[in-house]
C-alpha cells in the first residue's frame, strides 16, 4: 500500500525484508527442528515460486540440531534389537559424531571388532514430522485462499510431493534399499565406495552401517597432505554424479561436502541415503526430445516438451514461453562454458529464475531435487577445482548419452519429415483453410453476441441491485411492509440474475 512505484530503492527494501523473514524462519527451524528444517532445504530448491533473496538466505541451512539424550538413543537400540546392546556391541560412544533433524549417528564396535556408524532416530520424530505435516497443510490452505500465488499454483500436488519426499527420510528400511541399490549400481566404480550395511541390525528406526574414516571433499590441505590428485577427484565426482542425472534411477539427492568424504588413498566415499530423487525412464526420453528441439531450433517442441514434463501450469503464455527460451538459448550460444565459475553458475541461475517468475511454472519436488543437487554438486566442483571444464568433461559422456550417430541420424530424419509436412499436408492445410473461414465467422457472431448478453446482464443487475436499495430505504423511512415486499422482490430477482449470468458465463468457457 505505501510502495506503488517499484523502482530499485523499494527493491532493495523488499529484499531486505524478504531476507529478514529468511533469517527468522532459518533461525526458528535450527531451533526447533523437525519438518521446518526439511521445508526450509526445499523453498531453498524452488526457484519457480520463492523471491531470491529467500532462497540466498536459506541456500546454507544445514540440517544440524543438538543431539537428544544417550539413555533414550540406548533404549531404542535395545527395543529394535531385543535384548542388552552389548550383546551385539563391544563398545558404544556415548557422544554422537552428527546429529540432523531425523536421527543422529553413534561410533560404535561390534563383537567381532569392526567399526561401524549407528544411526538412531531421534525421540518422536514420526509424531512431531505428523504434526508438522497437519499445520504445514493449514498453512498451504491459507495460502491457496489468501494469496495470488495459490491461484496459480497446483499447491494440492506441491503439498503431497513435500509429503513423501520427507515421509520417505522417515523410514530407515527405505534407506537401507536406498544404500544397497547405490552399491549394487556402482559396484564396478572403483574410485567410489558405497559403504555396507549389517542388515540383522537394521531396523525402521536404527541402521547400522560399515565405519568410514576420510575427511570432507572439500578438505584441500587433507587431500595435498596425502598427495591426492585434486583434479581428477573432481572428475570422478563429476561422472559420478552426471551418470545418475542423465539416466534413469535413483539418485543421491543431499550431496553436501558432510555426506562426500575423501579417504588417504583418494577413494570417494558416499553416505547417508536418506534424500532421494528419481529420474524415470520417461523422464530421459523428455531430457533427450528437449535437447533435440533446442539442436533444431524447433522450439515449438521444446515447449510442448515442458507441458507433458507438467512443467507448463494451464495458464501459461506458451507464445512468450516460446520466445523467452529462444532469446535465453541464443544469447548463451554465442557465450563460452569452457570456463565454468561461480559468477558464471550465479548468472545462470539468475536468468533461470528470472524466466521461471515471469511464468506459470512448477515443478515437481523430484525434479526440484534433481535441480538442488545439480546445483550443490557444481558448487562442490568449483570450489575442489576452480579450473573445472565443464563442457570438456560433459561433451563425450552426453554424447554417448544421446547416442552418438543414431541420434545424429534420428535428427536428420526429424528434419526431413519436419520438411515434407507442409508439402504432405498441403490439400488438408487447403480444406482446413477454407472451413476455418466460415468458421471464425460464425465464431465472430457467436463473440458479439455473448458480449450483448454480457452487457444486458450487468445493466439489468445494476437496475435491480438500485430498486433493492430503494426498497430498504421505503423500509425504513417510508412504509415497513412496501419497503420489506419491494426488497424481497428485486433480492430474488438479482440472485436469479447472478446465477443466470455465472452460467452463462461457464458455459462460454
Amino acid at each position: 500500500m505505501r510502495h506503488h512505484i517499484w523502482d530499485e530503492q523499494t527493491r532493495r527494501k523488499w529484499n531486505a525484508l524478504v531476507k529478514k523473514l529468511a533469517r527468522e524462519y532459518r533461525n526458528t527451524a535450527v531451533k526447533l527442528g523437525g519438518v521446518l528444517i526439511k521445508v526450509g532445504q526445499f523453498l531453498s530448491t524452488r526457484a519457480d515460486f520463492m523471491p531470491d533473496a529467500f532462497i540466498q538466505e536459506l541456500a546454507g541451512l544445514v540440517d544440524r540440531v543438538p543431539p537428544s539424550s544417550f539413555s533414550y538413543a540406548k533404549s531404542l537400540m535395545e527395543k529394535e534389537w531385543g535384548g542388552d546392546i552389548n550383546d551385539h556391541l563391544l563398545e558404544l560412544n556415548e557422544e554422537p559424531v552428527a546429529s540432523a533433524s531425523i536421527g543422529q549417528v553413534y561410533k560404535a564396535t561390534l563383537k567381532n571388532g569392526k567399526e561401524v556408524a549407528v544411526k538412531v532416530q531421534r525421540y518422536r520424530v514420526r509424531d512431531i514430522f505428523h504434526m508438522d505435516f497437519k499445520a504445514l497443510k493449514l498453512v498451504f490452505w491459507m495460502i491457496k485462499l489468501f494469496t495470488s500465488f495459490g491461484k496459480k499454483a497446483d499447491l494440492n500436488s506441491l503439498y503431497r510431493e513435500l509429503i513423501v519426499v520427507m515421509d520417505r527420510e522417515l523410514d530407515f528400511e527405505q534407506e537401507l534399499a536406498y544404500g544397497n541399490y547405490f552399491k549394487e549400481r556402482f559396484k564396478t566404480n572403483e574410485a567410489i565406495y558405497i559403504p555396507g550395511y549389517i542388515e540383522s541390525l537394521c531396523t525402521k528406526e536404527v541402521l547400522v552401517m560399515e565405519w568410514m574414516d576420510g575427511a570432507k571433499i572439500t578438505d584441500l590441505s587433507y587431500m595435498n597432505k596425502h598427495n591426492i590428485d585434486i583434479q581428477q577427484t573432481a572428475k570422478t565426482l563429476f561422472n559420478f554424479y552426471l551418470d545418475q542425472f542423465l539416466n534413469d534411477g535413483n539418485f543421491h539427492a543431499d550431496p553436501h561436502a558432510g555426506n562426500i568424504l575423501i579417504q588417504s588413498d583418494g577413494t570417494i566415499v558416499i553416505i547417508d541415503f536418506g534424500m532421494i530423487g528419481e529420474v524415470k525412464k520417461q523422464d530421459t526420453h523428455y531430457f533427450k526430445q528437449f535437447i533435440q528441439g533446442l539442436i533444431m531450433d524447433d522450439y515449438d517442441k521444446v515447449v510442448q516438451t515442458l507441458d507433458d514434463m507438467n512443467f507448463v501450469l494451464p495458464n501459461a503464455d506458451r507464445t512468450k514461453l516460446k520466445k523467452m527460451i529462444k532469446q535465453t538459448i541464443e544469447m548463451y550460444q554465442n557465450g563460452s562454458f569452457i570456463h565454468m565459475n561461480t559468477h558464471t553458475m550465479e548468472t545462470i541461475k539468475e536468468d533461470i529464475r528470472l524466466f521461471v517468475k515471469d511464468q506459470p511454472i512448477q515443478l515437481s519436488a523430484d525434479y526440484a531435487y534433481l535441480g538442488r543437487a545439480i546445483s550443490i554438486v557444481f558448487g562442490l566442483l568449483v570450489s575442489l577445482y576452480p579450473d573445472v571444464d565443464i563442457e570438456k568433461w560433459a561433451k563425450p559422456k552426453v554424447k554417448q548419452w544421446i547416442g552418438g550417430k543414431s541420434f545424429t541420424d534420428s535428427i536428420y530424419v526429424q528434419v526431413a519429415k519436419d520438411s515434407a509436412k507442409p508439402i504432405l499436408s498441403f490439400p488438408k492445410a487447403m480444406l482446413k483453410w477454407l472451413e476455418n473461414g466460415e468458421k471464425d465467422r460464425e465464431w465472430e457472431k457467436e463473440k458479439q453476441q455473448n458480449k450483448l448478453m454480457h452487457h444486458f446482464y450487468i445493466l439489468v443487475e445494476l437496475f435491480s441491485f438500485s430498486l433493492m436499495v430503494g426498497g430498504i430505504y421505503s423500509g425504513l423511512y417510508v412504509d415497513k411492509v412496501i419497503g420489506y415486499l419491494l426488497t424481497g422482490v428485486f433480492s430474488i430477482t438479482l440472485v436469479i440474475l447472478l446465477i443466470k449470468h455465472f452460467r452463462m458465463i461457464r458455459s462460454r468457457k
